[in-house]
């Protein structure tokens, strides 16, 4: 739903710890964060090219954090256009909810890797999924039960 120009997400609220992901074709950056805080943090780069490398690596955080719901980034061009890493990056996001069965939440992430570039950070597509994560606790309506 938009509200005052803003998205803002109704969801529920048995999700409270999170894990995001900045796609890439062979890099993918990972954070975490909750709901409670709000506050999200960089944990690493996943670099694989190889689709099975990739989702094990995931596999292995995922057992080891045990996130409530995951947000994966969705880039498009400035003005919201699709491109290639847009499907890319849906058909991430499908995947890992087939693969993991857990809730998966998209989330815009038009300029994270600039403004992470710009907050200085060593691994740049693990600040850009936190960053994504941060988007995607901005968004979120508490205001319901």
């Amino acid at each position: 739903m938009i509200v005052g120009g803003r998205v803002q997400r109704s969801i529920p609220q048995q999700q409270q710890s999170f894990l995001s992901f900045d796609f890439g074709l062979k890099r993918t950056g990972v954070a975490s964060g909750t709901r409670l805080t709000r506050t999200a943090t960089p944990m690493q780069t996943i670099q694989t090219a190889v689709i099975d490398e990739r989702f094990a690596a995931i596999e292995r955080i995922l057992k080891e954090w045990q996130p409530d719901a995951l947000v994966v980034g969705i880039p498009t061009h400035p003005d919201g256009a699709a491109h290639e890493m847009t499907q890319r990056a849906e058909r991430f996001a499908r995947q890992l909810h087939g693969r993991f069965n857990l809730p998966v939440h998209e989330v815009d992430e038009r300029y994270s890797s600039v403004e992470a570039e710009s907050r200085g950070a060593k691994d740049l597509d693990a600040e850009a999924a936190a960053i994504i994560l941060e988007q995607f606790f901005s968004e979120l309506d508490d205001s319901q039960p």
